[in-house]
């Protein structure tokens, strides 16, 4: 979370929403709509198998087209993707982005 985080809080300027997202972006002070699609991104990640249309529907719901909603999707699915490659082979990715900055 160190390397994405510093990405995050270079975007925001907002160290104290960074660290309410490291901690539990449930309890973060964010938009409906930025909540909508981190309960998407959430579920899909640790859930994939109970996705239904109704997932799809609330995003539709809290503003998103179906473009961002596709973009939403494959955002989430690539860094599962990438994060179990490196996870599976043992690549300690915290410690090289630290070293890089």
């Amino acid at each position: 979370m160190q390397h994405h985080g510093a990405g995050l809080y270079r975007l925001t300027q907002d160290e104290a929403l960074v660290e309410q997202l490291k901690v539990d972006y449930t309890q973060a002070d964010l938009s409906a709509a930025d909540r909508a699609m981190l309960d998407y991104a959430a579920k899909l990640t640790r859930e994939p198998w109970a996705m239904v249309e109704s997932d799809v529907i609330a995003l539709r719901e809290a503003g998103f087209s179906d473009s961002a909603i596709l973009d939403i999707n494959q955002v989430t699915g690539y860094y599962a993707f990438a994060n179990r490659l490196v996870d599976g082979l043992g690549v300690p990715l915290e410690a090289f982005w630290d070293e890089e900055e």
